[in-house]
């Protein structure tokens, strides 16, 4: 998909087949996170990706209007920086245009990041 991400990682958990437009949409999530990864010079981790709505409906508090159930979302991690430390590089790259505006979601372990278009933070 791009130069350090696989679409292996973005797959569903549950193991079932991925639709095609949500395929797409990964195709944009990705080379954003490449950015990101370029930007940064460090390893990305996707903790989750695509989600169908089964499975997403089995995780605890996750909303039936998810962007992972759209292949527009992640849950990420990068080696050696805090999640607050990613959540600030992106809000910057967004605000200086390098990468797409969306949702960003500040966790305790994890950053989450979609390409929904509109602002949204937590």
């Amino acid at each position: 998909m791009t130069k350090n991400f696989k679409l292996k990682e973005f797959e569903c958990k549950c193991g079932c087949d991925m639709p095609l437009e949500v395929y797409e949409n990964i195709i944009k999530l990705s080379n954003q996170l490449q950015f990101l990864r370029d930007y940064t010079g460090r390893p990305i981790t996707i903790n989750s990706g695509y989600r169908c709505p089964e499975y997403n409906a089995k995780i605890s508090g996750s909303s039936k209007k998810s962007q992972h159930m759209l292949g527009k979302a992640a849950d990420i991690t990068i080696q050696s920086l805090k999640p607050a430390e990613v959540y600030m590089i992106i809000e910057d790259l967004i605000d200086m245009g390098h990468m797409l505006q969306g949702g960003l979601g500040l966790y305790d372990t994890f950053v989450h990041y979609d390409i929904r278009k509109t602002k949204a933070r937590w």
